[in-house]
């Protein structure tokens, strides 16, 4: 089956909730106030895109191709990129909300969040190698045999990392958030 290819476009305020958008290539398109929510993307490659103040919620990401996309003001609650491809996998958020989604065993290098709501999100056994979360809220989220090496974490907020169950070398945190490194021991700081 041959693929949908749409180079170059910009889509404005198009509806694509609970469509079937599978076996479609976007390369260099931009997508603005769209709703993608619920929608079926299996298949398709989303190659050096932007999608501003987009609706991803619930979103089906089987075998998608995300390649040097970023997403910025977008919805993206209860998105599973463990389902997305991995090569060349890349992306970049700016002011989303990515609660309630997993990217479980995902290699996210060098991935920048950035005043992002990060709640309730699973990175477990996930590599965020060198990655950043500037002024993020990462409240309930999980971080389980995640390599966490050179991540910086240190306008990052509300997290909870155990560090005998993760890879934290180098990884770089403010004063003010040791609390979060140290909470499982139930001590007191003042």
């Amino acid at each position: 089956m041959n693929k949908d290819i749409q180079e170059k476009k910009t889509f404005t305020k198009i509806d694509f909730s609970e469509k079937n958008l599978s076996n479609s290539e976007f390369e260099a398109c931009v997508f603005i106030s769209c709703n993608f929510s619920k929608s079926e993307l299996s298949d398709s490659d989303f190659i050096d895109c932007k999608f501003e103040d987009c609706n991803f919620g619930m979103v089906k990401f089987k075998n998608t191709g995300l390649k040097n996309v970023s997403f910025t003001g977008c919805k993206l609650m209860g998105a599973d990129f463990t389902r997305c491809k991995d090569f060349l996998l890349s992306f970049y958020f700016d002011k989303c909300t990515l609660d309630y989604s997993t990217f479980c065993k995902k290699k996210i290098n060098k991935t920048i969040f950035k005043d992002c709501s990060i709640k309730e999100v699973d990175f477990s056994f996930a590599d965020l190698t060198a990655s950043c979360f500037l002024n993020c809220d990462l409240t309930r989220t999980v971080f389980h045999q995640t390599i966490i090496e050179k991540v910086d974490f240190r306008t990052a907020y509300n997290y909870s990392i155990d560090l005998e169950l993760n890879r934290i070398k180098k990884a770089m945190f403010s004063a003010s958030g040791i609390i979060g490194l140290l909470d499982k021991y139930q001590i007191i700081i003042e």
